[in-house]
């Protein structure tokens, strides 16, 4: 049933990029520069979940790699590595260039030491989840190295731009900027059937079942996908031939439950602190949440760094914002919401 497994995972970097022509356009052109060996612009990729942030910056650097011999990319999580001393060590292991560091020594000076004397094929750095960064400096150490171009993905600017100083501001705001929308329930159908195309075999999946995948994830690419491959993979599990509506029901409860989870243990340290305080006491008020976030650590960060976690934890669906921001108050989203896919 299952053709290629590939196309069905999340990471996956299709060969064609449906209906995101203009900011693919956008994006090789502003990197286009480093193809003839001239410092490019800084890149500033944003918009919701699931519009394809991370999918449009990889797929552009890959066509990058297969027509420049001497263009280089570097991928970081910066919600896995949210520290200045990890996003430095990830460019650096990118680099080969981590082998005598040491991770409780090593001072961050000498990582930005060894990154300006990089002398190599000119580099684009992906920094994905930028506005995760607890030390927003890094950008700034790269944005002074003219052998790397750097792609800052974040889900809004603003938040990005209240985690840098002044210095780096004005910079940012300069910076050339790629901003996606959600999907259209059309747009995502069309990706759907190219994925269920390459991805498994004919017939195993209905255009109708496609559009009401389309329709259950709301614009969310990643939902969609995560859906289907949740369904193909329960169906060939059971050997059932095809995809029932039956599978498809609990497909999008369980791909809903694993991008959940999945987003819950990405959350650093700090983050897990407030969302379990809103969890255990919500629904509650950013300051409230502060209060007795600040009882339970012994470094705690200020009220506009948690408001951000806020934010970023509603943007990614486990969290509900409700009220203005005079009088809002944030709560858990309900697990048990059904889906669409009926």
């Amino acid at each position: 049933m299952i053709r290629d497994a590939r196309v069905l995972r999340a990471g996956f970097v299709p060969r064609e990029v449906e209906h995101r022509d203009q900011e693919v356009n956008h994006l090789s052109t502003v990197l286009e520069p480093i193809t003839n060996g001239e410092p490019a612009e800084t890149a500033i990729v944003t918009g919701p979940s699931g519009v394809g942030k991370t999918c449009i910056s990889q797929f552009v650097t890959e066509r990058l790699r297969e027509e420049v011999l001497d263009v280089e990319a570097t991928y970081v999580n910066c919600w896995r590595n949210y520290t200045r001393f990890r996003t430095l060590y990830q460019i650096l292991d990118g680099l080969g260039e981590t082998i005598d560091i040491h991770r409780q020594s090593t001072p961050h000076d000498e990582l930005v030491d060894r990154l300006q004397q990089y002398d190599g094929p000119r580099r684009v750095v992906i920094l994905d989840e930028a506005d995760q960064l607890e030390d927003a400096s890094v950008i700034y150490d790269l944005h002074s190295l003219p052998q790397f171009a750097i792609i800052c993905i974040a889900n809004q600017e603003q938040e990005l731009f209240s985690r840098v100083d002044d210095r780096l501001v004005s910079r940012l705001r300069s910076s050339e900027h790629v901003r996606m929308d959600s999907y259209h329930d059309e747009q995502l159908y069309d990706i759907l059937q190219a994925r269920a195309k390459w991805g498994l075999d004919q017939d195993v999946i209905t255009n109708d079942q496609l559009y009401r995948i389309a329709d259950a994830a709301a614009g969310d690419a990643r939902l969609a996908i995560g859906i289907l491959r949740s369904a193909a993979s329960k169906a060939d599990r059971e050997n059932t031939g095809r995809i029932t509506d039956d599978i498809l029901l609990d497909a999008a409860t369980d791909a809903r439950a694993q991008i959940k989870q999945k987003s819950l243990d990405s959350l650093t340290p700090h983050q897990r602190i407030v969302y379990d305080i809103v969890r255990e006491h919500g629904p509650l008020g950013p300051s409230d949440i502060h209060d007795r976030y600040t009882e339970e650590v012994d470094d705690p960060r200020t009220k506009r760094t948690v408001r951000t976690y806020l934010s970023k934890m509603a943007q990614y669906n486990l969290l509900k914002a409700e009220g203005t921001s005079r009088d809002r108050e944030y709560s858990l989203v309900d697990s048990t919401t059904a889906s669409a896919t009926q």
